[in-house]
């Protein structure tokens, strides 16, 4: 296969004018401007489209920076090709589609920084025991100097490239044009240059009114420009008019070219005109066409496939490498491939058209749903690249729909690829635009390593709206049972989406990797592939790209529709189209404008850094170079390549020559202004810049000798020695020079950075540093974290300064007192610092960086260390003084004084120690790898093991050498490391007897939690044999978690139960315990249970003070007849009685099946009652309802209810008790006790000042007469339900009653209530009227009365009270006027002798019934409106469900469902898909018919009901028992119209059976035939059986 070269014939393009002028130069120069299809862009410091200005105003260092960039360009274009050529390859071309491009195909890998955890930065989580304290062997001890952090402050990028920039790659949106904040970048993003001649031959008057107005642009080797005439322009890279195509041809007569494509060889161009003609050419024959296809007229070839005529080619494409094969789709949504056979002699050439999507506008459609009307948005075939790839002979093409991508293959047959619906993110009310875009497959220079593939895989970008997504299509392996024949698979994966501010009108291939976007407003924005991230964007307005709306005439309808439509994807406009003037080709851009013709390159990585250096922003192009360099920046928008070695050739040597020439611009002319402030920062940010650029380049040896040599010849070496710390700090640097590193000690010991000199020194390369310099520096400012790191990592010492330290503390613990104390606290300060050193040591961490050691040196670093404190004379001496001088024979002198100086310190870094793996035994792979270089005390200290340093520690720590204060420790450490490393440590049980009697006996509080922590440590694993004569020790020692193990194994329940008492600290082991005791399972002997029960009542007052609720659910459940006990423990506190009580009888979760006395509960109930009258009197009538009869005794809790003043509750208590007069004199006498209350609220409201609290004093007293007498209701009514059950029935002569007969005694307490209930409300009346006449009589008081509004509402408060006599009168109603059915009792109740004897006990006690006549007038008015609004509520209701039972029956009688969609007769399809459209227009006809029908049919509903034992007439539906039939009338369908298939109106039965109506009358009129003349007579008119079912 040929590689990809395009090629024109006619030489370079000229940019010339017509006038041949100097001020413009070739768009492509031989020299410095080849276009790169198989590389990266060529790169130039210079302007690459051949525009070269001078700045002389610049530093002399530029200049050589400048001419050192000319050549760079050189080592990019190896692989590259130049778009001109003498002679064209026809063998394989580059390019099918103008709208696509063959850019380099350099394998896009983008890298990125590895953020992974580092090895030395560890989260240890350790057990937590139960209780809280001291925790000694439960901390980590660390160093001040922790590990690197990830980040650390870095000098900030340039201005230009912030967060908010529009450059900025990290922003996804559009930028904000109108921030007149925002920076822009010094450069262009698109270098632009007009074409001036071509610009002025298709643009000038003379060129429109000859040729036309240009329409539409394809780029290849040529240029071609369609125009409003119908004649293409063809030019070449010279801008030389070439060809003129079309004058005198039938294309001049086809309307203007609306699209236009160039071949692959660049030989044939394609022109789609207005008219709907396809006309092809041949450039070096243009003066006819090549071939024409013209439109078809359906309605004289409806079988012949084309564009309709007036339907305007939009889009047009060749078909892979050959002329005679074309696709093209039309404003009507239809899409054709073009095949044209091989013309011989005289005959022509034919043309077949294959339709691929769309349907013909004049097609007849029998679906219910009406087709939307569509549109080819976009449009493109697949052009073939320069490696070989499966979708190569089957001629893809991709399109675009308002509702679908579709991806049909056009070779060897139509077929459709690939489906995909319009994204759900697509932006509401926005604009209905799409664009779309191929990138073919192409070689690349490296094998893919994800995919190890030595091409690319074919890209389909494709956009709807403001939604982008990247489509890639990859070969599929065939099967192994695939002939040769079969077509490749394919397989279509969506890779990437992007989401845009606003729609996408417009999108082109720039390279591989390189997308450019154009949107609605004539925003470009660069887009990276795959990371899909914004890297640069542009404001083309200014270019005036021409558009027009080829669309809206087609979709305004859709548009309107979808507006309506609750959808996602919802519009307000149709975009114009700017497909036909946005192209590109070869990694440029080309613009077809209103008034000119421009072309426009991205301005590559070395224009950028150029235009910052000639801006005087040396230290934004220094950032960004260092960016390009790294890749953190975008490499390929920019023409880097993206392999990194050589892109970092490329970049290092222009980086540094920008270095050099910033500092030299920096300091050689800016000397005098140096120590200035504004010049200090920017000296500060030059340094940051430059040390990140040295260490991106990994020249260290250019930052030190040179960056700093200009620093320090300028006597501000500070501020490049601080810019410096954070780059240490972070590791990035680790090699300083030994004179660097001087003037760095120098500078920070100055100004007594003591502490952040340390940390530098710890992150630096102890191998190059002057030990002897850095040592003494050390020691003389106490940096002993630096002298332990500089020492261990140099010498590999472990011990030569951990003897120092050691000697350290020595002296400060033997020190006199007459020592300075802020000294000595230093001191032993530095010497604390012994404990975290040795747990880095011995856990592998090089101190203090936290950093894991290599193996070997970790595990000699711990032989030395242990070899160290653990070696020596282990016999035995009588007292070996606490602290021994030196030189004395005492064993382990080491060992003894980081024991004397913190034990608990160095037990507790032990304990640390104990969990790494070199403790388990002999190092054989050490002594193997390094035989005869181990000194013995390595060889030593590899043979320590746990057992031994537990040994030597016991043998130690022994008094009187040491106290108890610190044996506490070992004993500690000892407990908690034998059951983690039982198969290590063995140890005699007098030891750790004496171990766990060492512990039991602790010498302060302070270790209490601690020892009994470890006592169950060792425990764990060891028993001892007399643990019953420990239990005192542990008891005395309040262990109380281990006694509770050891009582629960032993099963001694009562002495566990004794032992949660006592445990202040977890009350709640007290319940959980004695809960385990009652549970089903436990297993408890009768004496274990009654030791369990006298425990409980020996602490029974302990037990309910710690949790009263608790306790009285637990001994509910374990033991219910202590309650009494438990009460009387709290004789003197009702309140937790109350709460103890309301948890037995009231629990959250009620409890069934108890067994406990009556008596007793009786007895709990009548305590818990009179409690509630002291606690909550409001909760006792709910608690009274739901006890049952015989639960309490009246006698004992009715005074407390009576004065507490839970009448209601005393009331019910005496219905129950059957003593129903009593509690109605009780209620009746709190009412007249409510009505006084009342009364002297009244007299002193006006006279009292807190006018809020006599108000809410008022509602309450009516709230409560409303409440009582309500239960005054509900006893009455109880009552005759009593009476009713109670007495015998008697007949309606015997109970009937007259007028004049004594009340009943149930009709004697209605009188009472009623009585009393209106006395009320008359005489609170009365006074309320008569304060009403006294404030009107007080005449002089008036403004006064207006001005401050009395406390309580009469008028409210009388209402009320008549509501409240409404209600009893009502009940009363009610309870005489029941229904009663033939068999029911009657009651004895009447409301009228009722009502007859309150009126005659009213006018006996008052001579005066006017107040009386008021209120009963206003109660018994209330009733006649009520009685109004019921029977107009019935009314209402009556005739609403009349209505609705009719619109039911009428849907009911409409029709049923059929079984089948056949006709039983003739089998044929009756409705469903296939009947035809006649179905669906009858039942539209239908509908019409019954919408216009005159509404007389609810006149004739009468006359409808008498003939409802006859036949119906008209249309109406006749149903029979079950052969009933709907019937719809024939339509005036001929016969002829039958015998085509449609056989007219269809007749639905009731056992669902269905027919043609002509089909069931053929089948009765044999049956008619035969001689049923029964039959005869039952099928006339509309009265039809079913044939199936008679």
């Amino acid at each position: 296969m040929s590689t990809v070269k395009d090629e024109a014939d006619d030489g370079p393009l000229d940019v010339h004018g017509e006038e041949g002028g100097a001020g413009e130069k070739p768009l492509v120069e031989d020299e410095s401007d080849q276009a790169q299809e198989d590389g990266f862009p060529t790169l130039n410091l210079g302007h690459s489209n051949g525009i070269e200005e001078e700045d002389n105003s610049i530093a002399a260092g530029l200049e050589g920076f400048r001419g050192n960039g000319r050549q760079a360009q050189d080592s990019g274009s190896e692989d590259s090709v130049q778009i001109q050529a003498t002679h064209p390859d026809l063998g394989r071309p580059s390019s099918a589609d103008e709208s696509v491009s063959i850019p380099d195909d350099t394998p896009s890998v983008h890298g990125s920084l590895v953020s992974s955890p580092r090895r030395g930065d560890r989260q240890l989580s350790y057990g937590q025991s139960p209780t809280p304290s001291l925790r000694p062997f439960d901390r980590r001890f660390q160093a001040r100097v922790s590990p690197s952090p990830f980040g650390s402050p870095r000098a900030s990028s340039p201005a230009f490239l912030n967060a908010h920039s529009r450059q900025s790659s990290a922003n996804h949106a559009l930028p904000d044009v109108g921030d007149a904040e925002t920076p822009q970048a010094p450069w262009e993003v698109v270098r632009w240059t007009k074409l001036r001649k071509m610009t002025g031959e298709a643009f000038s008057e003379v060129g429109k009114r000859k040729f036309g107005r240009p329409t539409c642009i394809a780029i290849a080797a040529s240029i071609a420009l369609g125009t409003s005439k119908g004649i293409i322009l063809v030019f070449d890279y010279n801008q030389n008019l070439k060809s003129i195509i079309g004058p005198g041809t039938k294309a001049v007569e086809s309307g203007s070219v609306t699209s236009i494509s160039i071949s692959a060889d660049h030989s044939t161009i394609a022109s789609g005109h207005a008219s709907g003609s396809i006309f092809t050419w041949e450039v070096v024959r243009s003066a006819k066409p090549f071939l024409h296809i013209p439109p078809v007229d359906r309605s004289k070839t409806p079988d012949i496939d084309g564009h309709t005529l007036d339907a305007a080619i939009l889009h047009i494409g060749f078909l892979g490498m050959r002329h005679t094969a074309l696709t093209s789709a039309d404003d009507k949504g239809m899409a054709f491939s073009h095949l044209a056979s091989r013309g011989m002699g005289m005959v022509a050439r034919s043309v077949k058209s294959t339709r691929i999507l769309g349907r013909y506008p004049d097609k007849t459609s029998t679906a219910i749903r009406q087709k939307k009307p569509s549109s080819v948005l976009s449009f493109s075939p697949l052009p073939l690249g320069n490696a070989e790839h499966g979708t190569d002979p089957m001629g893809l093409v991709a399109m675009l729909t308002p509702f679908l991508l579709v991806i049909v293959s056009t070779t060897p047959i139509a077929q459709t690829q690939f489906k995909a619906s319009r994204p759900k993110e697509v932006a509401a009310h926005g604009a209905m635009s799409a664009a779309l875009a191929w990138f073919p497959s192409v070689k690349l220079k490296m094998t893919n390593a994800a995919t190890s593939e030595a091409s690319s895989r074919v890209k389909l970008i494709y956009c709807w709206s403001n939604i982008l997504t990247v489509l890639e299509i990859a070969e599929v392996e065939p099967s192994a049972n695939g002939g040769k024949e079969e077509p490749p698979s394919l397989q279509f994966k969506p890779r990437s989406r992007w989401k845009a501010e606003e729609a996408i009108v417009g999108v082109q291939w720039l390279g591989r990797s390189v997308l450019a976007v154009l949107t609605i407003t004539q925003q470009l924005i660069i887009l990276e592939d795959p990371l899909m991230v914004l890297t640069d964007s542009s404001d083309l307005i200014q270019k005036h790209i021409y558009h027009a709306d080829l669309f809206s005439p087609q979709l305004n309808q859709l548009v309107d529709q979808l507006e309506d439509e609750e959808v996602a994807a919802m519009h307000g406009v149709v975009a114009d189209a700017f497909y036909m003037s946005f192209r590109a080709y070869k990694g440029r851009l080309f613009l077809l404008g209103y008034n000119e013709l421009t072309f426009g390159t991205l301005s590559n990585w070395a224009d950028r850094l150029l235009a910052l250096m000639e801006e005087g922003s040396y230290i934004g192009a220094i950032q960004l170079a260092t960016s390009y360099h790294s890749g953190e920046s975008n490499k390929v928008a920019v023409g880097l390549p993206e392999d990194d070695d050589l892109r970092h050739r490329l970049v290092e040597e222009k980086l540094t020559e920008m270095i050099s020439a910033s500092l030299e611009y920096a300091f050689g002319q800016k000397k005098e202004a140096v120590g200035r402030r504004t010049n200090r920062q920017l000296l500060e940010e030059l340094a940051a810049s430059c040390i990140k650029a040295c260490i991106s380049i990994k020249d260290m040896d250019f930052l030190f000798e040179d960056v700093y040599a200009w620093y320090s010849d300028a006597d501000v070496e500070d501020i490049f020695l601080e810019t410096l710390e954070p780059y240490i700090d972070d590791d990035a640097i680790t090699i300083i020079p030994p004179t660097v590193i001087k003037d760095l000690v120098g500078h920070y010991t100055s100004r007594g950075l003591n502490k952040r000199l340390e940390e530098m020194i710890c992150h630096l390369d102890s191998q190059t540093m002057d030990i002897d310099q850095i040592t003494t520096l050390c020691k003389k400012n106490r940096l002993y974290d630096a002298l332990l790191y500089v020492w261990n990592q140099a010498l590999s010492d472990y011990t030569t300064v951990l003897s120092d330290l050691l000697g350290l503390a020595e002296q400060q613990y033997n020190s006199q007192s007459d020592v300075d104390p802020s000294a000595r606290e230093t001191e032993l300060t530095s010497a604390s610092k012994v404990f975290p050193y040795l747990s880095y040591i011995l856990t592998g961490r090089i101190y203090p960086t936290g950093k894991d050691m290599s193996d070997d040196s970790s595990t000699l670093a711990k032989a030395e260390i242990y070899q160290f404190f653990f070696s020596g004379n282990s016999k035995e001496v009588q007292e070996i003084p606490r602290s021994p001088k030196p030189g004395s024979n005492a064993s382990f002198p080491n060992l003894r004084k980081i024991l004397d100086f913190d034990a608990l310190s160095f037990l507790s870094m032990l304990n640390e120690a104990f969990e790494d793996n070199f403790l388990n035994g002999p190092k054989e792979r050490i002594a193997d790898k390094t035989p005869g270089q181990l000194t013995d005390e390595q060889k030593f200290g590899l043979s320590v093991n746990r057992q031994w340093v537990v040994s030597i520690l016991l043998e130690v720590m022994t008094p009187p050498n040491y106290e108890s204060d610190d044996i506490i420790y070992l004993d500690m450490f000892i407990a908690r490391s034998l059951p983690k490393f039982p198969q290590f440590i063995l140890l005699p049980g007098h030891v750790l007897h004496r171990v766990l009697v060492g512990l039991c006996q602790y010498p302060n509080d302070d270790v209490a939690d601690d020892c009994q922590l470890s006592v169950e440590y060792l425990l764990s694993m060891y028993q001892p044999p007399d643990l019953a004569l420990l239990i005192p020790l542990i008891a005395k020692a309040r262990f109380y978690r281990v006694l509770k193990s050891i009582y629960k194994a032993e099963k001694q329940y009562a002495e566990l139960l004794k032992t949660c008492f006592e445990d202040y600290n977890n009350p709640d082991a007290i319940f959980q315990c004695i809960s385990d005791c009652a549970r089903p399972g436990a297993g408890l002997s009768d004496r274990q249970i009654n030791d369990v029960r006298n425990v409980i009542v020996d602490h029974a007052y302990d037990l309910v003070a710690t949790d009263v609720t608790k306790a009285a659910s637990t001994i509910d459940d374990f033991a219910p007849d202590l309650h009494g006990i438990m009460l009387d423990t709290l004789d003197e506190d009702d309140a937790v009685q109350y709460k103890y009580l309301q948890m037995v009888l009231e629990p959250p979760t009620p409890k069934t099946g108890t067994d406990r006395p009556i008596l007793s509960q009786r007895v709990f109930i009548e305590r818990y009652v009179r409690l509630l009258c002291n606690y909550n009197v409001s909760h006792i009538s709910e608690y009274i309802d739901h006890l049952k009869t015989g639960d309490l005794r009246l006698e004992e809790v009715l005074p407390s209810l009576e004065s507490s003043g839970a009448i209601d509750a005393a009331v019910v208590l005496l219905a129950r008790e059957g003593k129903v007069r009593e509690g109605i004199d009780r209620l009746t006498q709190h009412l007249i006790t409510l009505q006084s209350a009342l009364f002297g609220l009244l007299d002193a409201a006006n006279h009292s000042p807190d006018a809020a609290n006599t108000t809410e004093t008022g509602r309450d007293l009516i709230s409560s007469i409303q409440k009582f007498a309500r239960v005054g209701v509900w006893l009455c009514q109880r009552q005759v339900k009593v009476v009713r059950h109670t007495k015998p029935s008697l007949s309606r002569a015997r109970s009937a009653r007259t007028m004049n007969d004594a009340l009943s005694e149930d009709e004697e307490l209605w009188l009472d209530l009623i009585d009393a209930v209106v006395a009320v409300t008359k005489n609170v009346t009365e006074v309320l009227e008569r304060h009403e006449r006294q404030a009107e009589a007080n005449g002089d008081d008036s403004e006064q009365l207006t001005s401050d509004p009395a406390p309580l509402d009469s008028s409210s408060i009388k209402t009320d009270l008549r509501t409240i006599v409404q209600e009893t009168f009502t009940a009363l109603l009610t309870s005489t006027s029941a229904p009663h059915g033939q068999n029911a009792p009657r009651t004895d109740v009447s409301f009228l002798r009722i009502l007859r004897a309150f009126l005659n006990r009213a006018s006996l006690s008052s001579p005066s019934l006017s107040n009386l006549r008021a209120v009963l007038g206003a109660i018994f008015s209330a009733y006649s409106y009520e009685e109004s609004l019921l029977s107009l509520a019935n009314q209402l209701l009556d005739k609403d469900l009349f209505v609705h039972v009719t619109e039911a029956d009428t849907l009911r009688r409409r029709g049923w469902r059929p079984l089948g969609q056949l006709c039983e007769v003739c089998s044929q399809r009756v409705w469903g898909p296939g009947a035809g459209g006649y179905i669906w227009e009858a039942w539209q006809q239908g509908n019409e018919e019954r919408a216009i029908r005159p509404r007389n049919h609810s006149g004739n509903t009468a006359s409808r009901s008498s003939s409802r034992d006859g036949h119906s007439k008209g249309k109406a539906v006749t149903r029979r028992d079950e052969d009933s039939a709907i019937i719809e009338p024939d339509r005036g369908l001929s016969r002829e119209a039958t015998q085509e298939g449609n056989k007219g109106a269809i007749i639905i039965f009731s056992c669902r059976h269905m027919f043609h109506r002509v089909c069931l009358e053929n089948t009765q009129d044999r049956e008619i035939i035969a001689g049923d003349e029964g039959q005869a007579k039952r099928t006339s008119g509309s009265d039809l059986l079913c044939p199936l079912c008679t």
